[in-house]
């Protein structure tokens, strides 16, 4: 039987408006989308977990079809834990199409039946990313046009003591 459910994993260190827009888009199409936070301890966060965790459902309580998740290991062990065979990824660039591309072919190859659903941000907000986000606040820089207002909260409690 076919699930109506695709997975959006990811680090979100933290979540961005774009990152939303894709969710927001993802729940149209989709009956349950569930968003999947990495541990990732290999980036070194900025936030825990647990924190990335709560922004994110703060960042998107006003859909009622996603759920949000933390996982370790990989992401196709986590889809196929959600009763899902369908992965959701965000394309801004090439650079990231040709990633995906090459990451979209070893899932199918460890999984005949793994797809993955590339959505790329309206163009507003394209050039958005977690790094650029976590650079920017850092150094007291305004992020508040990037992300939501939780994240823009955590932001600044974490830059400005």
């Amino acid at each position: 039987m076919r699930k109506n459910t695709v997975v959006y994993p990811g680090t979100f260190d933290p979540i961005h408006k774009g990152h939303v827009d894709l969710v927001e888009r993802a729940s149209n199409l989709f009956d349950r989308v569930v968003i999947g936070v990495a541990e990732s301890s290999k980036k070194q966060p900025l936030f825990s977990t647990e924190e990335r965790i709560a922004l994110t459902q703060a960042s998107l309580s006003h859909l009622d079809n996603i759920e949000v998740k933390g996982f370790s290991g990989l992401s196709i062990r986590f889809v196929e834990a959600q009763d899902s065979n369908c992965v959701l990824r965000g394309i801004r660039t090439v650079a990231d199409f040709e990633y995906e591309h090459q990451l979209a072919n070893m899932n199918r190859a460890m999984n005949p039946e793994f797809e993955s659903l590339f959505l790329t941000p309206s163009n507003t907000l394209s050039f958005i990313s977690s790094s650029l986000v976590r650079e920017i606040a850092s150094m007291n820089g305004d992020v508040s046009d990037f992300v939501p207002e939780p994240v823009l909260d955590a932001l600044n409690k974490k830059f400005r003591h």
